[in-house]
């Protein structure tokens, strides 16, 4: 996290950051070609604390030392993970959500490659042989890269568009109220 965006604090977008941190105890993938040869980590740790945007410093300089503070408290918390027990929690134990089993994590795993060997195939079929389906395609292209040029992306429209309808509701709030 830089800190860049949380200008934004103000305009009502923001309730809380959520600083998560990843460890994995075994073999640990360095990159996508690790993941394609099958070298999947056994296990995965996530510690995740949030902070409501009320505790976060508003200026620059501010923001700048709290964001560094997460950053020494993310290296201690591994250091201790990887030359201790393996685990983010006091304790010792791992956090497991009690939902989780393995049968159910194999199951989700088999409904998952199944779905992204199909979808791709499907879509291609669909492409191939539907001349609608093409020029679909080629309006959401079209699209996309329109409003990534004129606008910068669509997470920026959406945002204006929170803005805007913050603003209507408060406008319309304080109407109502002063009538």
């Amino acid at each position: 996290m830089s800190g860049q965006g949380l200008g934004d604090k103000e305009g009502d977008n923001l309730d809380a950051i959520h600083d998560i941190t990843v460890a994995y105890p075994q073999n640990i993938p360095q990159t996508e070609k690790h993941l394609l040869n099958g070298n999947f980590p056994k296990e995965i740790h996530f510690h995740v604390q949030r902070y409501p945007i009320e505790t976060v410093p508003t200026s620059k300089e501010e923001l700048q030392l709290w964001c560094r503070k997460r950053w020494e408290e993310k290296e201690e918390r591994l250091r201790r993970f990887y030359e201790g027990g393996k685990c983010f929690s006091a304790a010792g134990q791992g956090i497991v959500p009690p939902c989780k089993s393995e049968l159910r994590v194999l199951a989700v795993k088999c409904i998952s490659l199944l779905y992204w060997t199909a979808f791709p195939l499907g879509m291609l079929a669909l492409l191939y042989l539907y001349s609608f389906a093409q020029w679909y395609f080629a309006a959401m292209v079209v699209f996309f890269v329109v409003q990534q040029k004129i606008f910068g992306g669509l997470e920026l429209i959406e945002l204006a568009c929170h803005r805007y309808f913050k603003k209507q509701q408060k406008f319309h709030g304080t109407k109502t109220k002063s009538n």
